[in-house]
């Protein structure tokens, strides 16, 4: 006969095991904006090492719902795939 301790007890192992896989598979999602010296920002899913000329900063994605952008100096530009940026208002890749 099993013992209910022994049935409870592979069941608390079995939901800690669940739970940790879960935690491991859920890993936060990273996103950055990027903004340059001319007032152009936009968004990335990956934090690029952009050329110090280009004169790019980086911010966490939540950055961009704490700016005020009318009225502003900044300009934020739609999403574009691959590697890149903006410069016065016109995408470059690289």
């Amino acid at each position: 006969m099993v013992s209910v301790k022994r049935i409870l007890a592979h069941a608390s192992v079995a939901a800690l095991i669940g739970a940790a896989s879960m935690a491991a598979m859920a890993g936060r999602a990273s996103a950055y904006v990027q903004c340059n010296n001319s007032g152009d920002c936009w968004h990335t899913d990956s934090q690029y090492t952009y050329d110090s000329n280009l004169g790019v900063t980086s911010h966490p994605d939540d950055w961009y719902f704490h700016q005020t952008w009318t009225g502003s100096d900044r300009h934020y530009r739609d999403y574009h795939e691959g590697r890149g940026g903006y410069r016065n208002g016109v995408w470059f890749s690289f």
